[in-house]
Order: structure tokens, then C-alpha cells, then sequence
């Protein structure tokens, strides 16, 4: 059951991060995640960068109060958001955005598929007129221009 917690919590992430990428970074905490798109920020950081420690509380407070006595549902759940993250900045921050030079010459059309869809979604610098929001599932369009040729 707790396998399945952790599961359903990691799937459920992926429309939470949609509507949190669309509606609040591209919304009412743009001021965070602009630089992000415009690289206009100094240095290795970004201000986008603060969402890694907004985004951990919710996990955090979860793993905090489903530990205090034994483990709860609520441990599970911070856990599924934990890998959920963990995901996250693998595929974002160090493949497709190349903070750390790994991965660079993948033939997997999956993958290749979810850089295209972030680089569409990268040329928009402004909030508005965006597109492609997701993370591990991106519009359709984009995983047949890779798995046809696989």
C-alpha cells in the first residue's frame, strides 16, 4: 500500500506541476521565474531556483508529520513529492538545461521529446503565450517526431 502511495503521489505531481508552472510561475510569481526565461540573471543561480525550497516544504512538513509516530500515509506522500523532485531536476536542470554536462548525446526518442517540448516552451520570454507546461508528459506532437524514427 505505501508503494502505492509513493506511486500515485509521483503521477499526481505532474498535473500539480502543470498548473503551478502555468498559473503561478507564469502568473503571480513570474517575478521569480522570469530570468529563467530571459537569462537575465548573474552567475549559476537563478531566482527560479527559489521554487527548489518553496516546492520542498510541502514534502518536507509531510515527511515531519507522518514520522511522528511511526509512519504514516502522510511520509509516503512527502516521499512521492520528494522523487517527484528528484526527477525533476535529473531531467530539467541537468539534462535538458545542461547545468551539470551529463547526458548530452541521448538517442532516446522519450527523452529528445521532452527537450523539444521545454525548448517551445523556452521561446516565450514573456509569461504570456506560453505552451507546453508539463514535465514527464508533453503534448502528443512532440513524442511523434522522435518515436517514429525508433
Amino acid at each position: 500500500m505505501n508503494f502505492l502511495i509513493v506511486l500515485v503521489t509521483f503521477v499526481f505531481m505532474e498535473p500539480v506541476t502543470w498548473f503551478i508552472h502555468k498559473y503561478v510561475m507564469h502568473g503571480l510569481l513570474w517575478s521569480l521565474h522570469k530570468d529563467h526565461h530571459d537569462h537575465s540573471h548573474e552567475g549559476k543561480l537563478e531566482k527560479n531556483d527559489y521554487f527548489f525550497f518553496i516546492f520542498s516544504i510541502p514534502a518536507i512538513l509531510l515527511f515531519y508529520f507522518g514520522s511522528l509516530n511511526g509512519l504514516d500515509y502522510r511520509f509516503y506522500l512527502g516521499l512521492g513529492i520528494t522523487l517527484y523532485g528528484i526527477a525533476y531536476f535529473f531531467v530539467h536542470d541537468i539534462f535538458i538545461h545542461q547545468r551539470i554536462k551529463i547526458f548530452r548525446a541521448t538517442q532516446s526518442p522519450y527523452l529528445l521529446a521532452i527537450r523539444r517540448a521545454h525548448k517551445q516552451h523556452h521561446k516565450h520570454v514573456q509569461k504570456e503565450e506560453g505552451e507546453c507546461f508539463g514535465f514527464l508528459f508533453v503534448p502528443i506532437k512532440y513524442f511523434k517526431l522522435y518515436f517514429k524514427n525508433s
